[in-house]
């Protein structure tokens, strides 16, 4: 019998990034290289898994803004245009590194990756990778989940509860419409949670969702079990807390795996570091990062040695081993004091996989296949661990995100605290609107299911998390002001009686997300 349980949530998702009137966009290339990197390479690892008999369990919290990037002809031609010129310069590459044995193997690698993703995108999927994960969670290996509708960060709402229950009811429905059920799990966006959360999570069919440790460990009566056991809110909503431990093994800057000096390094790329005539055909409008990257991480910038596929290897095994070790050690210490087998709740960004850590895709490969020559530890997924457990303890969660110091200050601060007022606002006129137009049809009607999708865009909690990183806070302010003032158009265009048509018609083929969006959800 198992001594414990693991349960890995790889949490997916990008904000909605389409612009048809331009094809040189910074921002575009977010989508192309999760593809790329992330989500192209974890569907190899869960094929040649499949294949070859090799157990495994996990859940795959797929935001509706990717999706429906993912779904998108326009992004799917595009994707391929990206492949195209990557793998034009893999030859350039080649040639340029010839007899160089540091870095033409590695030139041959990225041509034979690129390559190899051009094949599953465009032959084993048709352009819609979304049907590899529909796949996996028919076979049984995916418990595919869903998150708030624009990643909006909840709590930063909750006086707002038409706001919330529409974010969550919109993801629903989409995730229903890609894969054919309504998703049993909910990730929070950010693990952004407040008390009574759970009230509209709930009424949208959600059986779990997940917090921050900090989230049931401050909680009044909390179990002994911790986070090691799923917890019932008041409603019997199941909140599956985060593991520190687990978490830390990939995330602490200081002792993380992926630090490792053995790896890539993710910031040294010939983009930034060949002759501007040379490099120009395969960047945007400025220097970016183009994926070919013969570093690893080493030192500093100018100490790096050449990245070495083998070392790095080494160091995947031996960091699979380390973290099983360290996990049976965690279950077994654990197991002497609560009722059940402990539960480690592991929950990851899957960009974490493969895009930040380029070996993070085969070093979970390698950790399922040790997993599976083990008894002691088993993956699950947590509706498994729900219907092995039913009965758990009834706890009241308190406030809390997996955010810098745990609570809401990476979306509330300085560098972003002017865009509430003005998202606040637009929320209660959208409230307005679905009153005064209770039935409309035709072009009213067309007109107010726009209003509410630059509401729901400009919600994304993406804008907020960039102005406080400081990274391209440009464009994070002009989508957040784009998406208001559209909406600001059509609400005094409504008010006038006078719509323009064509406006609308090209707003409407840019902002294509959800096309089964109806206005009148926001009357509550």
């Amino acid at each position: 019998m198992s001594k414990g349980f693991l349960s890995f949530v790889l949490h997916a998702h990008l904000p909605f990034v389409r612009h048809p009137e331009s094809d040189n966009l910074l921002e575009e290339l977010w989508l192309f290289e999760a593809i790329s990197e992330t989500y192209l390479p974890l569907l190899g690892v869960f094929r040649r898994l499949e294949d070859e008999g090799v157990p495994f369990r996990l859940a795959v919290s797929i935001s509706p803004t990717l999706a429906a990037m993912l779904e998108d002809e326009l992004l799917q031609e595009r994707y391929v245009g990206h492949l195209d010129r990557l793998l034009e310069l893999a030859e350039k590459e080649i040639s340029r590194t010839a007899g160089d044995g540091r870095f033409q193997p590695l030139a041959l690698m990225y041509r034979d990756m690129f390559s190899s993703a051009r094949e599953d995108f465009t032959k084993v999927y048709g352009g819609r990778i979304l049907k590899g994960f529909d796949f996996f969670m028919k076979k049984g290996r995916l418990e595919v989940i869903t998150t708030a509708a624009t990643h909006a960060y909840l709590p930063l709402y909750q006086m707002y509860p038409e706001v919330i229950r529409t974010q969550i009811q919109i993801a629903s429905r989409s995730h229903c419409r890609l894969f054919g059920k309504a998703p049993r799990g909910f990730f929070l966006p950010e693990m952004g949670y407040y008390p009574d959360l759970e009230a509209p999570l709930k009424e949208a069919g959600i059986n779990y969702f997940f917090a921050a440790s900090h989230g049931l460990d401050f909680a009044p009566g909390c179990p002994r079990g911790g986070v090691y056991a799923p917890v019932l809110c008041p409603n019997g909503l199941a909140v599956f807390g985060r593991d520190e431990e687990s978490a830390d093994a990939l995330w602490s800057d200081t002792g993380g795996y992926p630090g490792d000096i053995s790896y890539r390094d993710f910031y040294r790329d010939i983009g930034f570091d060949l002759p501007m005539d040379y490099i120009a055909p395969y960047i945007r409008s400025s220097r970016n990062a183009t994926g070919f990257k013969y570093y690893a991480i080493t030192g500093e910038t100018d100490q790096k040695l050449p990245y070495d596929v083998e070392a790095a290897q080494r160091k995947i095994d031996e960091h699979a081993d380390n973290f099983i070790y360290n996990r049976l050690n965690q279950v077994r210490r654990l197991g002497e004091s609560m009722d059940r087998p402990p539960l480690v709740t592991a929950p990851f960004d899957a960009e974490l996989f493969g895009h930040w850590w380029f070996e993070g895709p085969a070093w979970l490969e390698t950790l399922f296949r040790k997993l599976a020559l083990t008894d002691e530890l088993e993956l699950i997924s947590p509706s498994d661990y729900l219907a092995l457990y039913p009965e758990n303890p009834t706890v009241q969660p308190v406030f809390s995100s997996w955010g810098n110091n745990g609570y809401s200050e990476v979306w509330l601060d300085g560098s972003n605290d002017w865009i509430y007022r003005h998202i606040h606002k637009a929320a209660e006129r959208m409230e307005e609107l679905a009153r005064r137009y209770p039935d409309e049809k035709g072009l009213k009607e067309r007109s107010l299911n726009q209003a509410a999708r630059e509401i729901l865009l400009s919600q994304a909690s993406d804008w907020p998390f960039i102005m406080h990183a400081g990274t391209t806070v440009p464009y994070a302010v002009r989508r957040i002001k784009e998406h208001l003032s559209n909406f600001s158009r059509i609400y005094e265009a409504l008010s006038s009686g006078v719509v323009s048509t064509e406006w609308l018609l090209k707003l409407e083929q840019k902002n294509t997300i959800f096309p089964e969006l109806d206005y009148r959800i926001f009357r509550g």
